[in-house]
């Protein structure tokens, strides 16, 4: 079992930063594959970053790469998702979520982006840029 619990987000102008964080817990945190998503309204949830904690295998998708960076600190069980140059296309709710660890360790990022592979899901939490 794993309980995530994000903090961050906000609101900011195109260009600036925020940093979004995703506490989890439970002792099978050190093995499981953590992503963060996104969604807006209309849209289909997208993966946007991912880490398979117990390698520290980082995955993105193209449109964050050099943008965005997912990290963690295994001791506390901690995702961060620093977040640079932000768009207006950047806006949604993001929310992180962990999956067991074959879903990130393999590298096939059809497994890694697909939200049915995560079994458990923060609450989320609002990013909103404006251009």
């Amino acid at each position: 079992q794993v309980q995530l619990a994000e903090s961050g987000g906000g609101s900011v102008q195109a260009g600036g930063s925020l940093r979004l964080s995703c506490a989890a817990s439970g002792d099978s945190y050190r093995r499981v594959c953590m992503g963060w998503f996104r969604q807006v309204p209309g849209k289909e949830r997208e993966g946007v970053a991912a880490i398979y904690t117990d390698k520290d295998k980082i995955y993105y998708a193209d449109s964050v790469k050099g943008r965005f960076t997912i990290s963690q600190d295994k001791a506390e069980g901690t995702v961060w998702l620093q977040m640079n140059s932000l768009k207006s296309e950047d806006t949604g709710v993001y929310t992180c979520a962990a999956a067991f660890s074959w879903v990130c360790s393999g590298g096939i990022l059809k497994f890694i982006w697909d939200t049915d592979n995560y079994n458990y899901w923060g609450q989320g939490t609002q990013v909103t840029v404006s251009s």
